[in-house]
């Protein structure tokens, strides 16, 4: 086994498909937790309206892409949308011909499913003294939401949302389903090259593992500077 992985990382075309399929990972992850977190902060605010016709759409959102395998929702929204009539001849064809596009929105749109639900229970457990100064100071509720509860709501967040993070680097790795060469497309090619699943996964798993501990890290660190002051003393 150790000859057959010399033979195999000796080799400068593997680091190159892995590190081409570490750079599509990393890519997906990112845009996929910027696009939903961008999403997923008004529909926080929606969800949490007392208005039915406000907030009964974004349960109905996070309830299906919660409920549903991100799977299904990736075979959905890659094959399924060929589906449509027109739609090849449309621009948005130019979206979703290739499968980099349609596995971002997916992945997208489910963690901004579950972003939304991590930042409605913060946002719902602001204290209510915080809530009552800032209406003693005159505060509007759009002042209060921009300067009190989402300041304090993302703090308490960031906990459930570093999890939520890791569970979207992981979750990834299904990308490889729909012909785009992530990290495990990478360590399938490898494998079907050299006919070695040892070497070829367990190195992919040592990869995700790295990243995993990194995110970890940074996300220790951000902890310790906006929740520092809640550590007794």
């Amino acid at each position: 086994m150790f000859e057959s992985a010399l033979s195999i990382f000796s080799n400068p075309a593997t680091w190159y498909h892995y590190w081409d399929g570490f750079v599509t990972t990393v890519q997906l992850v990112f845009l996929s937790l910027v696009v939903g977190g961008l999403l997923a902060v008004p529909l926080a605010i929606m969800r949490t309206s007392k208005n039915r016709f406000i907030n009964w759409p974004v349960w109905c959102f996070t309830y299906v892409f919660r409920g549903t395998p991100l799977l299904i929702q990736l075979y959905m929204i890659y094959y399924g949308v060929t589906l449509i009539d027109g739609i090849q001849e449309s621009i948005w064809w130019v979206i979703f011909e290739g499968a980099f596009y349609p596995a971002l929105i997916a992945f997208a749109l489910n963690t901004a499913a579950y972003t939304t639900e991590i930042f409605r229970g913060a946002i719902e457990a602001t204290p209510r003294g915080e809530i009552e100064a800032a209406k003693a100071y005159g505060m509007n509720w759009a002042k209060r939401m921009r300067r009190i509860i989402l300041p304090s709501a993302f703090r308490r967040a960031i906990p459930a949302y570093s999890n939520e993070v890791i569970f979207m680097l992981h979750s990834s790795s299904i990308a490889s389903l729909v012909t785009l060469v992530d990290l495990l497309g990478a360590a399938r090619d490898i494998y079907a090259r050299y006919y070695a699943p040892f070497e070829a996964f367990i190195s992919i798993g040592l990869v995700y593992l790295c990243i995993t501990f990194g995110i970890l890290a940074i996300f220790r660190q951000i902890e310790k500077r906006m929740l520092g002051h809640l550590k007794p003393r």
